[in-house]
This record gives structure tokens, C-alpha cells and sequence, in this order.
């Protein structure tokens, strides 16, 4: 069987890659929460990104990654088992996030803020929920990457990893799916970006350029910078 070898393959490459943007992207939710300047809809816009795109992260590694490296490595099942039981616990703290109340200005309230924003009174569970999943995905990425990125260099093949990434992006979450090519290119270098794209179909691909623009526009919105 054909190994996923040398230095940074790109199975470990394109996961690394995913991994940092999940980190980025909880970060964020977590400081735009803080941010009166943020309008309600791309706080609660940013949030269904969020919610929706570690869902299907962490469903596809269940699905369909974990055993392919099972039938390979039988002998990581506990490791899979356990990081898996990690994916129950972060599913609970993302339905906490999801359901989570973004309010807007109350009429006749002084104190509110600008239109479309929420008051930030209102966004105590929100910040709860959103730094409850923050630092799940951190510890849980910290356990996961030891026994993950040594397995993909080890017991998966190329055309293994190419079929996996393919049914991953064709079953991608539609929620504001620019954000992905966004924070990609912030989280890391382009060649890095080009690998973890490659398998995009040619369709998307030429809109990569779109994308890009109308994530960089939101992410400065999130951050404040437009306020």
C-alpha cells in the first residue's frame, strides 16, 4: 500500500491547515461577542459558520476517516474511540452555541446600541457558549493531532486522502462558505492554501477570488475594523 510520505504530506498538511483555521475561527466568535460594533447579523452569520463547519468536521472524521485508518491500524481504536467520545462532548457545547439568543437593540432603550447591533447585556450566553466551544476545540485538538497526523502519514494512502477530501468538500456546509477561503489564508501560506483547495471542483475554484475579497471584508467587520 502506497504511504502518505516525506515531509508534511498533504493529508497532514491540509488537516493542520483545517485545524488552525477552527482554532482562528473560535477565537474570533469568542473577541466579535466582546465587540458592540459588530451588527447582529454578521455576529449570528459568523456563529452558523462556526457551528456548522465543526459539525462537519468532526462528522466526517467519524464517518469516514476514522476507518480508513482502522482498517489500516487496527491497534488506534482506543485513541479513535476516545477522540470520538471528545466529538459527543463538543457536539453538546455547539448546540449550546447554536442555541444561543443573539438579541438587537430593545425600542425605547437608551443604552441599546446602533441599529442591527446587539446590546452587549444581552450577549452573556452567547459568550458563555462560544468560549465553551473555543477551548473544547482547543484541548480537543491538542489530544487529537499526536495520534491523528502520525496516522495519516503512516496508514493512509494519497488516493485514500484524495477520495476523503473530495466527498468532504462536496459535502461541505453552503453557510457563508467564503469564510473557509478567508480564514485559510490567514491561518496558512499559500502553498498551503493551493493543497488544501486542490480538489475543489473547477466551478468553485474560479470564484476563489470572490471569495476571498467578501471574507476579508467580513472578518474586518468581526474585528471591528469597519465599525
Amino acid at each position: 500500500m502506497e504511504k502518505c510520505s516525506g515531509h508534511n504530506p498533504g493529508a497532514v498538511t491540509e488537516t493542520r491547515l483545517t485545524h488552525e483555521m477552527h482554532r482562528l475561527a473560535t477565537g474570533l466568535l469568542v473577541d466579535a461577542v466582546d465587540r458592540d460594533s459588530v451588527p447582529t447579523e454578521s455576529l449570528a452569520l459568523f456563529r452558523d459558520f462556526v457551528v456548522a463547519n465543526l459539525r462537519h468536521h468532526h462528522e466526517t472524521e467519524d464517518a469516514w476517516l476514522w476507518p480508513l485508518i482502522l482498517s489500516a491500524a487496527p491497534g488506534t481504536a482506543r485513541l479513535l474511540d476516545e477522540l470520538s467520545r471528545e466529538h459527543q462532548y463538543l457536539e453538546a457545547a455547539l448546540d449550546r452555541l447554536a442555541q444561543a439568543e443573539i438579541h438587537g437593540p430593545t425600542a425605547g432603550d437608551d443604552t441599546a446600541s446602533p441599529a442591527g447591533r446587539p446590546s452587549s447585556g444581552s450577549r452573556t450566553a452567547l459568550r458563555a457558549a462560544a468560549l465553551e466551544v473555543r477551548d473544547s476545540v482547543r484541548g480537543h485538538l491538542a489530544h487529537e493531532e499526536p495520534v491523528l497526523f502520525p496516522a495519516l502519514r503512516d496508514h493512509v494512502t494519497r488516493d485514500q486522502w484524495d477520495d476523503f477530501s473530495r466527498r468532504v468538500i462536496a459535502s461541505s456546509p453552503t453557510v457563508a462558505g467564503h469564510l473557509t477561503i478567508g480564514l485559510f489564508e490567514e491561518a496558512g501560506t499559500p502553498e498551503e492554501v493551493r493543497s488544501a483547495l486542490v480538489n475543489l471542483p473547477d466551478g468553485l475554484r474560479s470564484l476563489i477570488p470572490a471569495m476571498s475579497s467578501q471574507a476579508a471584508a467580513d472578518l474586518r467587520v468581526l474585528r471591528g475594523l469597519d465599525s
